[in-house]
Order: structure tokens, then C-alpha cells, then sequence
């Protein structure tokens, strides 16, 4: 363990015990001590699922800080910019170019100045670059939001001027047939039609999910979840619209299920592997310092995620959360081109799914720290506050620009699936974290008082034997004589 996970550890310890103080003031001391066991058998929880990492401390100039640097940088740019160049007198030209030079220079004050987060490799200033990419895309969808319809549209034209036109969107239903007797020259063509860039895309985008939540089951939900809401919103977009075989077969159980299956060997190598970090100039050899160098763009630590939902209601409530939004962010995609008539190979829609790659596995950790340890993380990250900001300010786009198409009425066997089960998951939530409960204390409460008689007769049992036969009882046992005869 490093000093900073001890040091966490004992601060955590700290936290508790004061915590424990501050909440029962005036409790015996055996409900002090199972609060403090409970608090002990959390944080034995917490250390099992973290490995051990080991650090000889080495702080290279490319682990220092860089701030005056950046700043003498940035102030030459800015002097050559406002001395050296002629301004152009395009307002079109200048307008963007402010833009972009606005957004570096908040970009270069984020890298040199931002608050860390949970990830380190292969630097810190990385994490804290995309931190900031995060804040200005939510000032931009929040400048997009609160524009008109047809003016959001146009402005995308600033962008690309391609854009802010709209694009038909492809159909992949129509005939599902594998294999086409019709077609002499190739029967199998419904087949290799469907084999296009999304093939490997979702092998790839299942691969990294799997990376950020690091849970089989969690995985296949929201794989499975994600399909029977294209069954459901293919009246409302045309490319939801996929044969049963695209559905089920090629994205479950082939795509799907491969780059999670491979996520998943992933993670139990990451678990396994050990953490030992050396300066490159205290390796001896070459091929050890070109080892070292591949490492660096791997964890420098791991932590095993046990979402275990089903131990308490907030862990539950969590993990639906979590679902939930996961769901809505993949919604988000397909809806926000179709509202913002962007087509599907465009860079823009490539650049916020590598956006989401990298803003989702320092999110997930923190929410997953913020469930599991509150004592120590005691208010939810800055990274994963962001994306849960950016994912419901997409959402508003897309009820603002096209509410008509989201109001297209649902189909009622549609209605039917979904209402039965939310109710089945309310039943079970409800049994589960309620009944369930307080029919456990009841009957324990029962059990309580049937052994508190037995108890006190056997007391009372022990306290005084039987009087032998031939002696009055008010003279007492024979015990109780031979303690007045002594």
C-alpha cells in the first residue's frame, strides 16, 4: 500500500471514529462497538478490493509541476498574436478564431492549475485536459439549448459548413431474410449488408464499457436493455429499425458479448498484475526501461469494483441510477444527430464517442468511491458531475429541437413490456429492502422474547437448587446452611 492510500486509510479511520462520536453521544458502549465493528468491516472491504502498489517515489521533470512554463508559453502566443500579426477583416473568420484561442487558453489554465482525480497514467495533466474539454462542451450544449431551433441548426454551419441540412437516416430493416433464394448471385447480400463500420464499433465501445464498470452483469443488462429500447423507439427513428437476427444475434451475442467477454479477461489481468513502479533511470537495462514506458499508459493502481446492489437501498438505487444514465447517453447519440442533422460517419459524432471514452471511466470511479466509501469521499467527483450534467443537457436539446418525434405515440404492447416491468422492479425493491426487513426483525424481536423466559428460569434455576427432602424450606437449601453454619 502507498502513503497516500495509508494515509487515506487512517484519515478514513479518523473520519469514523469521530463520526461515531458526533452521532451517538450518548449510547452504550456496545452499540458504540458494533458501530465501530461495522465501520471496521467496510473498511476491510475496502482495502480487500484494492491491490497493493508499490513506489520507490521517483519525481522526474515529467511528474513536475509546469505552471510558470505554460504561462510564459501562452503570454508569448498572445504578444506575438497582438504586436506581430495583422488582424484579418473577416468577422466570420475572427469570430471563430477568438473562440478557439478562448478556449485554449481556459484549456491551458485547466491543465496547469485543475484539481486531480482519481487516475494518474500516464499523467495527471491528461485527466485534467479532458476535465476541462468537459466543462466546454457543457457551455456549448447549454449555448446550443438555449437557441432557437432553426438557429441551432444554422449554427452548425460554423462548424462544418456541410452541416444544417437535413439528412435522411438509413433503414436497417426490410428484408431479414439470411439467407435470399431470390438473389442467385449472392443470397447471403442481407448479411454482408449489415457488415459496416458499427460491427467493430460496438465490439470496441462494449470492450471500454466493460473497462469503466467493470461488472459482468451490469454489462449484459445494459447491453440487453439497450436492444428492447431499439425495439421500442423504432417508430420515433428509422435506423433503430433492425432485423430480429441484427438485434439479437450480431449485437448481443457476437459484438456485444465478445468485447465484454474480452473486457473481462482484461480486468482479471489488471487485478492480477502487480504494481511496482520504478524511475526509468533506475532500471539497468533497455528492454526494462522500454517495459516501464509501455506500463506507464496502464493503471498505476487497481481497484475491483463489487457494486453488490442488492446489500442495501442506496447501493440499488445507485446501480439503477447508473443504468439509467448509461441508457440515456446512448439515446443521447443516435437522437442528437437526428435533431441536429448530423449523418452518422460525420467527425463531430466520432469525437464525442471518444469524448465519452474518456471522461467515463474517471466518472465511473468516482461514483463508484462515492457509493462505496462515503465516510472519505464525501461528495460526488467533478468529473463524473459533469457527465451526468452533459447527459441530461443533451437530452434537453433533443426535447427542444424535435418534441414531435418524441411525442409519437408508443405503441401499446409497447406500453404493456415496460409498465410490467417497472412494476416488477418496484415489487422487488419493495419486498426486498422493506417487507423483507421488517418481517426479519419481527421474527427476530419474536425470537428474543421466547428465549428471555428460558433464560430467566434457568437464572433463577441456578440462583437456588432444590431443597433435599427431610429439611423445612424455611430453613433454606443446604448451601445456604453451611454459609451460616461457616
Amino acid at each position: 500500500m502507498t502513503k497516500s492510500e495509508s494515509k487515506r486509510s487512517g484519515a478514513a479511520e479518523q473520519v469514523n471514529s469521530d463520526s461515531l462520536d458526533e452521532d451517538f453521544p450518548e449510547q452504550s458502549p456496545a452499540v458504540k462497538a458494533k458501530a465501530m465493528k461495522q465501520t471496521s468491516k467496510e473498511s476491510l472491504h475496502r482495502r480487500n478490493t484494492e491491490c497493493e502498489v508499490y513506489d520507490d517515489g521517483t519525481n522526474t521533470f515529467f511528474w513536475r509541476a509546469h505552471t510558470l512554463t505554460v504561462l510564459f508559453i501562452l503570454t508569448c502566443a498572445l504578444v506575438y498574436v497582438t504586436l506581430l500579426e495583422e488582424t484579418p477583416q473577416d468577422t466570420t473568420y475572427n469570430t471563430k478564431r477568438g473562440i478557439v484561442a478562448s478556449i485554449l487558453v481556459f484549456l491551458c489554465f485547466g491543465v496547469t492549475q485543475a484539481k486531480d482525480g482519481p487516475f494518474t497514467r500516464p499523467h495527471p495533466a491528461y485527466w485534467r485536459f479532458w476535465l476541462c474539454v468537459s466543462v466546454a462542451y457543457e457551455l456549448f450544449l447549454i449555448f446550443i439549448l438555449f437557441q432557437t431551433v432553426h438557429d441551432g441548426r444554422q449554427f452548425m454551419k460554423y462548424i462544418d459548413p456541410k452541416l444544417g441540412v437535413p439528412l435522411p437516416e438509413r433503414d436497417y430493416g426490410g428484408n431479414c431474410l439470411i439467407y435470399d433464394p431470390g438473389n442467385v448471385t449472392d443470397p447471403f447480400h442481407n448479411l454482408w449488408d449489415k457488415m459496416d463500420g458499427f460491427v467493430p464499433a460496438h465490439f470496441l465501445g462494449w470492450y471500454i464499457k466493460t473497462l469503466m464498470i467493470r461488472d459482468w452483469w451490469m454489462c449484459m443488462i445494459i447491453s440487453v436493455m439497450f436492444e428492447f429500447l431499439e425495439y421500442s423507439l423504432e417508430h420515433q427513428l428509422p435506423n433503430f429499425s433492425e432485423c430480429w437476427w441484427d438485434h439479437w444475434i450480431m449485437d448481443v451475442l457476437v459484438c456485444n458479448a465478445l468485447g465484454i467477454y474480452c473486457g473481462m479477461k482484461t480486468l482479471a489481468w489488471l487485478s492480477m498484475k502487480p504494481y511496482q513502479w520504478q524511475g526509468l533511470w533506475n532500471i539497468p537495462t533497455y528492454k526494462g526501461k522500454i517495459k516501464r514506458i509501455a506500463f506507464q499508459f496502464t493503471p498505476y493502481s487497481w481497484v475491483k469494483f463489487e457494486w453488490r446492489p442488492a446489500s442495501n437501498l442506496r447501493r440499488w438505487l445507485a446501480v439503477l441510477g447508473i443504468i439509467f444514465m448509461f441508457l440515456l447517453a446512448e439515446l443521447n447519440t443516435f437522437y442528437l444527430k437526428f435533431v441536429l442533422w448530423m449523418p452518422p460517419e460525420h467527425y463531430l459524432v466520432l469525437l464525442r464517442l471518444v469524448f465519452f471514452v474518456n471522461v467515463g471511466g474517471v466518472a465511473m470511479r468516482e461514483i463508484y468511491d462515492f457509493m462505496d466509501d462515503p465516510k472519505f469521499h464525501k461528495k460526488l467527483g467533478q468529473q463524473a458531475w459533469l457527465v451526468s450534467a452533459i447527459t441530461v443537457t443533451e437530452f434537453l436539446i433533443v426535447v427542444k429541437y424535435d418534441p414531435h418525434t418524441l411525442m409519437l405515440p408508443i405503441p401499446f404492447s409497447v406500453m404493456q413490456c415496460w409498465f410490467l416491468g417497472i412494476l416488477l422492479i418496484l415489487i422487488w425493491t419493495l419486498w426486498r429492502f422493506f417487507i423483507r426487513d421488517i418481517t426479519l426483525r419481527y421474527k427476530e424481536t419474536r425470537r428474543r422474547k421466547q428465549e428471555a423466559p428460558v433464560d430467566w428460569d434457568r437464572q433463577l434455576g441456578n440462583g437456588s437448587t432444590a431443597t433435599p427432602s427431610g429439611r423445612s424450606k424455611l430453613n433454606g437449601s443446604s448451601e445456604t446452611l453451611r454459609q451460616r453454619k461457616s
